[in-house]
């Protein structure tokens, strides 16, 4: 059984906590003891605002910037060490969504999603576990997606990097076992953020598989409030996996089935 995380006097980065699952992380973290919580997003504007009206639930810290470039993340990791002397707890929440059909989807926003979505969170998580590892203590969130374990029309390259998150987790944990840093996965299925809508409104093909998922009752669009206290929750209790819709949990073990046999070798 899994050690209980105390987020009392937590020191946590959220990315992508201006707006949707990621401000509401932060109110949870906020909620539940952390004595200081970063936020980044690019518009500076945005992330000043939802900072301010964050610190109603605690002490809330806005550091605006471009985290899909090299300079961004070594500005953002920068100013957090300057700051604090530990950073307990990272949430990679910071992703964007696509729902264009690959075949004449533009190579640069190939490019910028797979960045976002995937290389990003690993270099993040590079600059906060040496310090985590170091104090025996920390916890990362990686926000994955449904999408990630089932393929769906018009999102094979979001669902490629959501994909690639669940493996890295993978490895990444059976290098962290003999320690006390821990890693909670969120894979919702569609959330209410407009997303879905947009999918909705693309090619026949997409809209069929989508009116058939939906006959089914597999893709209920979740709430990112719920989602929100869930992965806090789990972050308190140093659970690995947050998956929404509960329904589709079949499908969410099969797809990481082969991994937990493997870890029994290991």
């Amino acid at each position: 059984m899994k050690d209980i995380f105390s987020l009392k006097g937590r020191v946590a980065l959220v990315t992508g906590g201006s707006r949707g699952i990621g401000a509401m992380i932060v109110q949870g973290l906020l909620e539940h003891g952390c004595s200081r919580v970063y936020i980044t997003a690019r518009k500076a504007m945005q992330c000043d605002a939802a900072a301010k009206e964050l610190s109603m639930y605690g002490e809330c810290i806005s550091i605006p910037g471009d985290i899909s470039t090299q300079a961004g993340i070594e500005k953002l990791a920068g100013e957090i060490a300057q700051r604090e002397e530990r950073l307990d707890i990272l949430v990679n929440n910071a992703g964007l969504e696509t729902s264009t059909a690959f075949a004449v989807e533009d190579e640069r926003e190939i490019r910028t999603v797979a960045r976002v979505n995937l290389e990003v969170p690993m270099l993040l998580t590079r600059h906060a576990l040496p310090g985590m590892i170091a104090r025996n203590s920390g916890h990362i969130v990686f926000v994955s997606s449904l999408a990630g374990t089932a393929g769906f029309p018009g999102m094979s390259v979001y669902g490629a990097t959501k994909a690639g998150i669940l493996n890295f987790v993978n490895g990444l944990s059976r290098e962290l076992k003999s320690t006390k840093v821990n890693i909670t996965v969120l894979s919702p299925g569609p959330v209410d953020t407009g997303m879905w809508d947009v999918i909705e409104d693309k090619t026949s093909t997409i809209r069929n598989v989508v009116k058939r998922f939906q006959r089914l009752q597999l893709i209920p669009t979740a709430d990112p409030v719920k989602l929100a206290i869930r992965t806090v929750d789990a972050v308190a209790a140093n659970k690995p996996f947050v998956r929404d819709p509960k329904r589709l949990s079949l499908n969410f073990w099969l797809n990481h089935a082969p991994t937990r046999i493997a870890n029994f070798a290991i």
